[in-house]
């Protein structure tokens, strides 16, 4: 099991992949626009060495910290291994009622779920 990327929410999308090419010497892929998440927009940018990097916003990010999903890191995405293995960790999770997202594939392709650890952190089970 290794990290598959971590997720930070920002309200400067253009900013913070600059930042991240500039300072870190990442690279990024091209910004992202959900179909399902109205506003949704993100970059991945992978490091030469260590996980990639999801910038991620949203526009009700102008009233955070109101707003539940505030600025700052979002989640860590473990990758799992298989779809089989993320299906068999989201039934664990449905029963001991932690899981937050049933497995599905997302718009930008991946198969995960979401669970929540005792102190409600997310945490994206990712399987290839």
């Amino acid at each position: 099991m290794n990290i598959a990327h971590v997720a930070l929410w920002t309200r400067n999308l253009p900013a913070q992949v600059e930042f991240w090419e500039t300072v870190f010497g990442g690279r990024s892929n091209e910004k992202y626009i959900s179909k399902n998440r109205p506003g949704f927009e993100s970059h991945f940018i992978t490091l030469t060495d260590g996980p990639t990097i999801e910038l991620m916003t949203v526009p009700e990010l102008a009233d955070a910290p109101a707003h539940p999903e505030f600025v700052g890191w979002a989640h860590i995405a473990l990758n799992v291994g298989s779809k089989a293995n993320v299906d068999r960790m989201a039934e664990q999770a449905q029963q001991n009622g932690t899981l937050l997202s049933a497995p599905r594939m997302t718009g930008d392709g991946f198969y995960e779920a979401v669970i929540a650890d005792p102190d409600g952190n997310r945490i994206e089970l990712v399987g290839e």
